[in-house]
């Protein structure tokens, strides 16, 4: 699946999370999700901790982090 596929998981809408990006359906935001995986949660303990969303639903939240960091960046200093 391509990364433009996966973002098509990927929703924000001003009534859900105040606009924030999330799992198109569920209220889980993609920081949320990015956040695990940083943390040292694998795709599959996100998946099993959050009964409802899938696989690909995890890597779409990739998908868009790596979009973000295309075009643009935090400073980190």
């Amino acid at each position: 699946m391509s990364p433009g596929s996966l973002l098509e998981r990927i929703s924000a809408d001003p009534a859900v999370l105040g606009g924030k990006p999330c799992i198109r359906g569920h209220r889980i935001g993609v920081s949320l999700v990015l956040g695990l995986l940083a943390g040292g949660m694998s795709v599959e303990q996100v998946v099993a901790e959050y009964p409802g969303i899938e696989d690909l639903d995890v890597r779409a939240c990739m998908a868009y982090g790596a979009q973000l960091a295309e075009s643009g960046f935090v400073d980190v200093a």
